[in-house]
């Protein structure tokens, strides 16, 4: 029973040592966003557009 819960505590560690690596990843790769530029949002020309719908009867 002790080595299961040795074992089981390593497991935590090892996990949270790779969740908080993941997080340092998330952190120094993100974009960059400054106050009042603006945000670009890349959209395919080719998509539906859904602000227009239109009910027919």
């Amino acid at each position: 029973m002790k080595r299961i819960a040795v074992w089981a505590a390593y497991a935590i560690g090892a996990l949270s040592i790779a969740y908080i690596a993941l997080y340092i990843y998330a952190v120094a790769t993100a974009p960059r966003l400054t106050p009042g530029e603006p945000i670009r949002i890349f959209r395919s020309p080719d998509a539906p557009s859904y602000s227009a719908l239109t009910m027919s009867a």
